[in-house]
């Protein structure tokens, strides 16, 4: 690990939380954020939401808990390797996905056209929602009252939301991270921290050696076809070159684990030339440098856009996956106008928000607020209970 550098966050530096909390003995602000974050119940209801696969396709497909633990260990490396601070970078991955529906993205899209008339979806914004205001465990506030710096890191580890003037760089700023940054300034025109940039690139460089994986177990590809691409054919050809005949599975594992060797090591050889060139003095200096400081080169960025453009037609699009999208988009839309219409049906400690809403806009947010805290298995047993009446899933009973 490499000794601290000036411009990594300073856990003596933090700019506090929203609510002012006596500091702790043992742990720092980020530590502390880390430990909120993984005993929440919405990290663990990631435990069975989809990641490609529905929930109950197979036991060793990814779920959005596994691909979160996998971003946290990529985000501490990353971090550690480049002198940022390990603890903020693993508290920010480990909650980057906690805004995801049911179904993944396709449970995402379903509920954002939905929430279109209601002031839209957005799972990272949702994220912010959740930690701020939807986790209500503790007798002080809602939410886990996590640090600015871990907040800014869930709501812009992508870049920056609004330009300037302060104006949204895309679309219509999410209604959540409206309301949260009137109360809460998180810098939404600013790059974030250098290890929120760390913990979005390892985002991509776990979903970039995960669906790989995932895919070839699936059988939607095999590995001659990964042979015929960038990176990863050179891959199975240098395993081929070192273990002649190694069986099938060490075979994939051996160069798989070559490919996310070679991700990790383009993204600290780019980070370095870059923090070399900028020479930022402090943190701040990193989120007003105008640009992302921790990235792919153009050649891995280039050879990754092929990569996944053959895992987009080959599993995103496969027939069986697309079968399964059109089916849980159902579910999706079908639950949302059922509580819609009727409140009344939601859990009884969701009736005090219900009886709070003003208007429409109010009822069908916190209609998206419990629809999108489902998992997958809940949605579908919720489907069958409220909707159809009777229907064998393969799933194990849901129990909270």
């Amino acid at each position: 690990m490499t000794d601290r550098k000036p411009y990594a966050a300073d856990r003596l530096q933090s700019r506090g939380r929203l609510f002012a909390e006596r500091i702790s003995t043992f742990r720092s602000p980020y530590q502390r954020d880390r430990d909120r974050i993984i005993h929440s119940s919405a990290f663990r209801r990631l435990k069975h939401k989809t990641q490609v696969f529905i929930e109950h396709e197979g036991d060793y497909y990814r779920t959005r808990l596994t691909h979160s633990i996998e971003v946290a260990q990529v985000a501490r490396t990353l971090a550690g390797a480049l002198g940022l601070n390990t603890d903020l970078a693993e508290a920010i991955a480990l909650a980057h996905d906690l805004g995801h529906t049911p179904f993944g993205h396709t449970g995402e899209d379903a509920l954002s056209r939905l929430m279109e008339p209601y002031g839209g979806f957005d799972h990272n914004a949702q994220a912010l929602r959740i930690v701020t205001s939807l986790e209500r465990h503790y007798a002080d506030f809602d939410g886990l009252n996590l640090s600015w710096e871990t907040l800014e890191g869930i709501a812009k580890h992508n870049g920056p939301i609004l330009d300037a003037a302060g104006v949204p760089l895309k679309g219509e700023l999410p209604v959540a991270l409206a309301e949260y940054n009137a109360q809460h300034d998180l810098w939404l025109h600013t790059h974030a921290s250098a290890e929120a940039q760390v913990a979005a690139i390892a985002d991509d460089v776990a979903y970039n050696h995960h669906d790989l994986h995932d895919g070839l177990r699936s059988g939607l590809f095999s590995e001659e076809d990964l042979m015929e691409l960038p990176i990863t054919g050179p891959a199975f050809a240098e395993v081929d070159a070192l273990y002649p005949n190694l069986e099938k599975m060490r075979r994939r594992h051996e160069a798989l684990r070559r490919v996310f060797g070679v991700m990790v090591e383009d993204v600290i050889a780019v980070a370095e030339h870059r923090l070399g060139a900028a020479q930022p003095k402090d943190a701040d200096e990193i989120r007003h440098l105008g640009m992302t400081i921790i990235r792919f080169s153009d050649r891995m960025f280039r050879e990754l856009k092929v990569i996944r453009q053959f895992l987009f037609h080959r599993m995103y699009r496969a027939p069986s996956v697309v079968a399964m999208r059109t089916e849980v988009t159902q579910v999706v839309q079908d639950l949302f106008a059922l509580f819609l219409d009727d409140p009344s049906l939601l859990p009884e400690e969701w009736h005090e928000d219900v009886a709070k809403a003003a208007d429409t806009h109010a009822l069908a947010r916190i209609v998206a607020d419990y629809v999108a805290g489902m998992t997958d298995r809940f949605a579908l047993q919720e489907h069958v209970r409220l909707i159809e009446g009777s229907k064998a899933w393969p799933q194990e009973p849901y129990r909270g």
